[in-house]
């Protein structure tokens, strides 16, 4: 459907939205761990989690470029090494594996590493095996970041993986349904431009209030 732009307020606005549509008691009574796939969709965790003793956590990811086009993301690396990669421009743009490879494991050794030394003191992601799993996120141009986390969770074996997007374009709603079990979502947009567009304000989320959220977290 077509959506009119600058639909919410902001991730407070987002959170509380969602948690109309997230069942609370099973959020609450199954313990759902809320785990945040960017920077703004750790704030948004926050707010869903509230005054709750569910805990929170940020699953870092970083995007794998084009050769010679820094705004074409090909391919996206995670903790652990994880790794999606977009076919259909690969093949389009006959990019080498090799080159994607290379450029994930860099990814992952220069900024993914600092990450958890920073935000994490170097400990590593908890396994989340026969957890209940909530991804979220403010918003999702491409599905990447909701992909290649999908990836990572669902090979710990988790007991089940739900996601908590704000607006999402329809077709990555289609996309992502079948690798989880459900998606609370506001807004599913034929159109999707870029997720800022649909809020009123979206602040950067720096890297004191990441330490200041995870530091929170239970």
């Amino acid at each position: 459907m077509r959506e009119k732009k600058k639909i919410l307020k902001n991730r407070q606005d987002a959170a509380e939205k969602l948690l109309e549509v997230i069942p609370k008691d099973k959020f609450k009574n199954q313990n759902w761990k809320l785990v945040a796939v960017s920077r703004g969709g750790l704030e948004l965790a926050s707010y869903i989690k509230g005054k709750n003793d569910n805990s929170i956590e940020f699953l870092f990811s970083e995007p794998v470029m084009a050769p010679n086009n820094d705004e074409c993301e090909i391919a996206r690396v995670s903790e652990g090494g994880v790794i999606v990669i977009n076919e259909s421009l690969v093949d389009a743009f006959e990019i080498q594996y090799d080159y994607i490879y290379g450029e994930a494991h860099r990814k992952h050794e220069e900024k993914i590493l600092s990450y958890v030394y920073q935000y994490r003191k170097g400990r590593a992601f908890e396994s989340v095996e026969n957890e209940i799993v909530l991804l979220v996120d403010e918003g999702s141009e491409s599905g990447f970041k909701f992909m290649t986390a999908l990836k990572t969770i669902l090979s710990q074996k988790p007991k089940a993986v739900y996601i908590a997007v704000a607006v999402i374009p329809s077709d990555v709603l289609e996309l992502l349904d079948p690798f989880c079990d459900e998606i609370f979502f506001l807004h599913d947009i034929d159109d999707y431009v870029e997720t800022s567009l649909y809020y009123e304000e979206l602040e950067y989320v720096d890297e004191e209030k990441i330490e200041k959220l995870l530091g929170d977290k239970k």
